[in-house]
């Protein structure tokens, strides 16, 4: 069918082999394209454009990355035409599902020994984020990760971390060991003196209760700040 043609816009009219559904069922999720993946989430196009191209437009305007468009917002998506409020909110769960998926794998808990083990268990949480958040890992007496909790979410400026609640929690799961952490929007890793004052204070909470602190990253994007790297525990 010509692009000119009546309805070419619309999958139903396409070769089955080229729709997105049925190229997945003959030929597996590996054939499909990430604007054809996108496009099964979709649904549907718009008037004009198809949910493949529509799906394209999406991955434009993120320079086809899949980690920036993970960083967009339902609101992001809004304002690209054709991607109302339930596209946007499809789109943003299937790469949470996926986010978890990659998290959660495995059958053995990871040690974590060192502060890049932390990071990359930590980063898919924070490096996204337009906002503070403050994460907690539970670790067992072997160092593996028993869990890995999200202890308090804030504005763009800042979030609270109550030790209450964090020691509340290793507590609970009986770890013995914590590593925190939290992001900084703006790009900067340096520690501001109130992230100073809370990391001593956490330590000396932690030693209250036999658990150790074992470190305290700040996480800017692709890159973070270790204070047991520093020698700032």
């Amino acid at each position: 069918m010509k692009k000119n043609q009546p309805g070419f816009l619309n999958i139903k009219n396409w070769a089955a082999e080229d729709r997105p559904r049925e190229k997945l069922l003959l030929k597996g999720t590996a054939a499909l394209t990430d604007a054809e993946l996108i496009a099964i989430l979709l649904g549907t196009g718009t008037a004009s454009t198809s949910a493949v191209d529509l799906a394209k437009n999406i991955l434009q305007t993120v320079n086809n990355n899949l980690d920036d468009l993970a960083r967009l917002s339902v609101n992001d998506l809004m304002k690209i035409k054709g991607i109302g409020r339930a596209k946007a909110i499809t789109i943003i769960s299937a790469l949470e599902l996926g986010r978890r998926r990659k998290e959660t794998s495995g059958a053995e808990k990871p040690k974590v020994t060192s502060s890049t083990e932390a990071y990359a268990l930590l980063k898919s949480n924070l490096m996204d984020k337009p906002h503070e958040e403050f994460w907690v890992l539970l670790l067992n007496r072997a160092s593996r990760l028993i869990k890995i909790q999200q202890v308090s979410q804030g504005g763009v400026h800042g979030t609270v971390a109550d030790p209450k609640i964090i020691f509340k929690t290793a507590l609970e799961e009986l770890a013995s060991a914590i590593i925190v952490a939290h992001n900084h929007p703006s790009g900067n890793l340096t520690p501001s003196q109130q992230d100073v004052d809370l990391t001593k204070k956490l330590k000396e909470s932690a030693r209250l209760l036999d658990i150790t602190l074992t470190d305290h990253l700040i996480i800017a994007g692709k890159d973070y700040f270790s204070f047991a790297d520093e020698g700032m525990l």
